[in-house]
Order: C-alpha cells, then structure tokens, then sequence
C-alpha cells in the first residue's frame, strides 16, 4: 500500500563520475549522494527510486523497506522518452490517490574529458542526452504531478536539479559536459520562473568537491574534512524542499569549507 505522500528520486547507486573540478584529480561523485536523498526523504514520505541498472538501486530499496521505510525502485533510462513514459505509468498505477511531494534529478553521466579537437559528435551527443534531455523528460513527467499535489503535500511541491561546477564554468577538455550541465542549469531557471509563481519550488543545486564515500575514503587531503557528507548534502535538498512559498531559494552552492572556488 502506498503512502499519501511520495517523492522520486532519479540517480542512486554506489558514485559515478559526474564532475571535474579546478584540480584534475578532484572528481565529483554523486550517484551515491542520491542514495542519502533517498534515505532523507524516505524518512517522511514514500520512495521511488530510478536508474538505468536495478543493480543500483535494489540495496537502497531493500535498506529503506527493512528500517520501516516504503521504497520501490524503477529501472528507467532518463533519456529515453519512451522508458520514462513507462516508468510514469507505473507510478501513476502505484501511487493513484497519493500527493508527489518532491522530485529530485540526481541522474549520472555526461562526463566527458577530450581535447575539444579529440571529441565526437557522440560523445558530444551523448552528454547532452544524459543531463539535458534528461532532465527535460523527467520535469515533464513530475512537474503535472507537482502541480496536482499544491493543495495536499505538507511543503511546496519540489523539483531540485542537481549540478556541478561545470553548471557555472565550462573547464579546457569539458566542453561537452559543461554544455549539457550549462543546458540543466538553463532548464532550471526557466522552470523556476514559470512554475514558482504557480506554486511549485524548482532549485538548482551546485555541488563543488568531491563526495564521501567508499570509494573516496581513502584519498589523500590537506584536511581530513574536506570532502562532502553526502548525509549533509541530504539535508540540504531537505531544506530546500520545506522552504515556504515566501521564502523559495533557486540556488544553492554546496562545498566543503576548505574548497578553492
């Protein structure tokens, strides 16, 4: 049985590369982030997880369902229209009746680093697809849902967009992905603009550093908390989510303390 209330979280999994940084060898990892989202926002509403490979999302849900917590996980390729209309419809048939509170594009790829003269019109092709058009199909498939849920979800209905350096600043040997995430930004903007008046919160959030998990725990810093907590970044989208209507944020920059930026 589903809950009242429910939120989509697109991108879990164990950390994709997602972003390069000022220094080369700093690389954002942020498919991992979207597992503590899930966590945070399963805390208060139901959960639906999607992902290309169910292997990245089976152990999220399994952990939420086992804490008390309501998850189901959809394998879904964000960039393909048709998947995501499959994927819409099977949560329309689950959640019938229920409110979707938040929606949050937290999707991997779209990383590419050529030399500009190295890089292909697919990989030039591909970036775009994961990141813009992406985020385009998912914003199609939750901003009517959002929309719906104005008069019943317990804070202003929520799209938060997860972006990088590259969102701002378009790196030597990054053109491709700083075109596709400069694209999400711009998708971002313009819906805040004309679904905040509506009532719905769209936020775009730069995450700047690389990301605690596993896999970086042992990399090597000047100081030892110099990478971001995943569970912090959760709690920001968090925030953002039960910001009042006369209070909307569209950005927000996250990084460590010690970050050059």
């Amino acid at each position: 049985m589903a809950s009242k209330t429910f939120a989509i979280i697109a991108g879990v999994g164990p950390g994709t590369v997602r972003s390069l940084l000022s220094r080369a060898s700093s690389l954002t990892l942020t498919t991992a982030q979207g597992a503590s989202v899930a966590r945070r926002f399963a805390k208060a509403y139901s959960v639906v997880l999607l992902a290309r490979n169910p292997a990245s999302y089976e152990s999220v849900v399994k952990e939420i369902n086992s804490g008390g917590g309501q998850a189901v996980g959809i394998s879904t390729d964000l960039a393909d229209s048709n998947s995501v209309k499959s994927a819409f419809d099977q949560i329309a048939t689950q959640y019938s009746g229920s409110a979707l509170a938040a929606a949050i594009f937290n999707s991997g790829g779209g990383f590419v680093r050529k030399q500009f003269l190295e890089l292909t019109e697919e990989d030039y092709s591909g970036a775009l697809a994961s990141q813009a058009k992406g985020g385009f199909n998912f914003a199609q498939g939750t901003l009517p849902l959002l929309l719906k849920a104005r008069d019943t979800s317990p804070h202003p209905p929520t799209l938060i967009f997860t972006g990088a350096t590259a969102s701002m600043r378009g790196s030597a040997e990054c053109a491709a992905f700083a075109s596709t995430k400069f694209a999400l930004r711009a998708l971002a903007q313009s819906l805040a603009r004309e679904f905040g008046p509506q009532g719905v919160h769209v936020s775009h959030a730069i995450i700047d550093g690389v990301i605690e998990i596993p896999r970086t725990k042992g990399w090597t810093f000047e100081h030892e908390d110099a990478m971001l907590s995943p569970d912090a970044i959760a709690n920001s989208y968090w925030h953002l989510h039960t910001q009042p209507r006369t209070t909307f944020a569209f950005e927000m920059d996250l990084r460590p303390y010690v970050e050059k930026w």
